[in-house]
């Protein structure tokens, strides 16, 4: 994490599509708010005028990009939203909820895509400058599992095989072991709202609101 003065702080909610994260994101952003505390939600891609072009990029089933540019698009996404949002919403004293943000590109591009951790943590630090999350929550749960929950038309990456999920996986649970004081594991094969306690146990336990 950056020497920056942070008055407010930076949450990520993360996992492989299907783990529930919206849901999650939306329930915490409620659970912050009757805290107290002024909060932002937010998403990655997306979160501003030239993130949402570039998700719609991304996440179009007709769209192609080779597994390098995906991984610069979402790069350039993530200093946007950085820049215009996340930033200066710490520094007022915010906190912010983002649904997806840097560890999705370590395990979908680094890890799934193979085009490798280290590479993709090199073009991300450059890209975050020290602005890395306060906490992470990776909501863990089997993709067969996790692909069956999606009900709607599938985007891009929902659309991915089977095997291609379980290497996300993977890839996020690996990042545990490369970011063991920030990231959480939460078992999301529970209900909705157990999910939930887990999560406020875990915010509470880290003392973020001290």
């Amino acid at each position: 994490m950056g020497k920056q003065v942070r008055k407010g702080k930076f949450i990520t909610i993360e996992g492989i599509d299907g783990a529930g994260k919206t849901t999650q994101v939306e329930k915490l952003c409620e659970y912050i708010k009757n805290k107290g505390k002024r909060v932002i939600r937010a998403r990655e891609p997306g979160g501003t005028a030239l993130g949402e072009q570039l998700r719609k990029v991304l996440l179009d089933p007709d769209s192609n990009p080779v597994s390098t540019a995906e991984a610069l698009i979402y790069a350039a996404s993530r200093a946007q939203i950085l820049e215009k949002l996340v930033i200066p919403a710490i520094k007022e004293g915010f906190f912010v909820v983002c649904d997806r943000f840097v560890d999705s590109s370590l395990a979908y591009q680094g890890f799934a895509r193979g085009l490798g951790f280290n590479r993709i943590l090199q073009l991300n630090k450059w890209v975050l400058n020290g602005y890395w999350p306060d906490i992470t929550f990776v909501l863990d749960v089997d993709p067969e599992i996790a692909l069956k929950r999606l009900t709607r038309g599938k985007d891009r990456l929902e659309r991915e095989s089977l095997e291609f999920h379980i290497k996300v996986r993977e890839g996020f649970l690996k990042l545990k072991d490369e970011f063991p004081e920030r990231i959480r594991i939460i078992d999301a094969s529970k209900s909705k709202d157990e999910i939930f306690k887990d999560i406020v146990m875990e915010l509470e336990r880290s003392g973020i609101f001290n």
